[in-house]
């Protein structure tokens, strides 16, 4: 089975964008944040319980997934700053670190190695999408960033959600800023929300891709990989 994509890149300077949940590691970060508050004794039995009912519901399509995102981050209104950060880099080091694929550790090796620029586009959470991009090795990263008012988080987003064709959007930017082609780029992601930065891309690769996902790669003739621990 095929399990990477990279090693007949030109060595070209380029850049390789990689999702996090579901591309890079295995599990879903805003769980796993959540999972940590709630041990951590900063969230409420109802607010966990809420939160993975989202996540259940935007997994199974069941509720607008913008509005179910929008949702889960409200139960971090109040927090402190320096609390969320600290509650971000223990989830990624006890909980989503351990879930990195190998495979998506030796993809991004690869694209180093070819002199690429690595960066993470994720509808993470910023604190999440750098612990888990230095851990990585990676150049950069772009994610959700949460509002914050006299040090403390509103529980809303700071501008858009980095989701579905804002992560397009965020993609040409940086791509404007490092006088970088989208046509020289290549994307990795799982999901069929992933769809509008996918055909943005010169290079798309689907890993573990949902249903509707695999049926449009199949269609387009765009990669597909399949990563397992």
């Amino acid at each position: 089975m095929e399990t990477t994509s990279s090693e007949n890149s030109s060595g070209q300077g380029y850049i390789a964008f990689f999702d996090l949940d579901r591309t890079i590691i295995s599990t879903i970060s805003g769980r796993a944040v959540a999972l940590m508050a709630f041990r951590n004794g900063l969230m409420k039995n109802h607010s966990l319980l809420q939160a993975l009912l989202l996540s259940a519901l935007y997994k199974l399509r069941l509720k607008d997934p913008l509005a179910a995102i929008d949702q889960m981050t409200r139960w971090t209104k109040g927090m402190d700053e320096k609390t969320f950060s600290r509650l971000c880099s223990d989830a990624a080091e006890e909980l989503l670190i351990p879930s990195v694929y190998n495979d998506a550790r030796k993809e991004i090796l690869i694209h180093k190695a070819n002199n690429a620029r690595v960066v993470i586009l994720s509808s993470a959470l910023t604190p999440i999408c750098s612990a888990m991009a230095k851990n990585l090795g990676m150049d950069d990263f772009i994610g959700t960033e949460m509002a914050i008012s006299n040090n403390c988080l509103t529980g809303e987003t700071e501008g858009a959600l980095c989701y579905g064709e804002e992560k397009a959007i965020r993609l040409r930017e940086y791509c404007e800023i490092n006088n970088t082609a989208p046509s020289a780029v290549w994307y990795y992601g799982d999901s069929y929300s992933d769809l509008g930065v996918l055909n943005a891309v010169g290079n798309p690769i689907c890993i573990n891709p949902d249903r509707r996902l695999r049926k449009t790669a199949l269609l387009k003739g765009w990669k597909i990989l399949n990563w397992r621990n």
